[in-house]
């Protein structure tokens, strides 16, 4: 198995910035539950769009995450919050890792 990353950037919906956050709890539990996560990183950048880095053991693992994560928290405040048009995901192997 190959470590993995999943790269999500997006841009949220107007108005929904102030608690995303503190809502994004819901989803790292989530995430944390499922076979293979490793961790996550949530950050902001300058222009607003926001970047989501989940570490996996394998690329298999995370693509089934990602294939559920809509099914199971889809209706959560925090992925309600996400503008849909605006969601980008990619998932590269890990070459080097310290």
């Amino acid at each position: 198995m190959a470590e993995t990353l999943e790269i999500v950037t997006f841009r949220l919906k107007p108005g929904t910035e102030a608690g995303f956050v503190a809502a994004n709890g819901v989803m790292t539990d989530w995430l944390a539950r499922q076979p293979g996560f490793l961790g996550r990183h949530l950050a902001r950048r300058e222009d607003g769009s926001w970047v989501d880095v989940v570490r996996w053991q394998s690329m298999e693992q995370a693509r089934a995450a990602a294939a559920r994560i809509m099914a199971e928290i889809g209706g959560s405040e925090a992925v309600q919050a996400i503008e849909p048009a605006s969601v980008e995901m990619s998932h590269a192997t890990v070459a080097l890792s310290r």
